[in-house]
């Protein structure tokens, strides 16, 4: 089983670089500090959005273990002996309310959004839970 980011995600990002880019020139005509800090938020946007298209699957699992991924794009592989824990982390901060699934080696804790895994985290921990049993 595999879940990957979602498709929308990396267009928006990069229709958000272009807009940084469009509102500076709107805005910032002869101001260095403006276009600098234009560049600067473009090309994390786009360095962003890249990431996702260079690597959209951010999980993945079998009878085995799960593989994750880690840094920019490294995946690391753990078999199931080496999961200590999996479960959702509920917050709700300011009427906010995001959860985040959380998979526990002992050595690194792995977190994904729903963004980032195009399914709910409940949804996700179910079937992985299936799958480790």
């Amino acid at each position: 089983m595999q879940w990957r980011v979602k498709p929308v995600l990396p267009v928006t990002k990069l229709m958000g670089a272009i807009a940084v880019i469009v509102l500076a020139v709107a805005f910032a005509a002869g101001d260095p500090i403006r276009w600098g800090l234009a560049a600067l938020v473009g090309t994390g946007l786009a360095v962003w959005a890249l990431r996702d298209v260079l690597v959209p699957v951010r999980l993945a699992a079998d009878t085995d273990g799960v593989t994750v991924v880690t840094g920019f794009a490294r995946r690391r592989r753990l078999s199931w002996s080496q999961v200590e824990r999996m479960r959702v982390d509920r917050t709700t901060r300011r009427g906010l309310r995001s959860e985040l699934l959380e998979i526990d080696s002992g050595d690194a804790i792995h977190l994904f959004g729903a963004h980032e895994l195009g399914a709910l985290p409940e949804d996700v921990l179910t079937e992985l839970d299936a799958l480790r049993a």
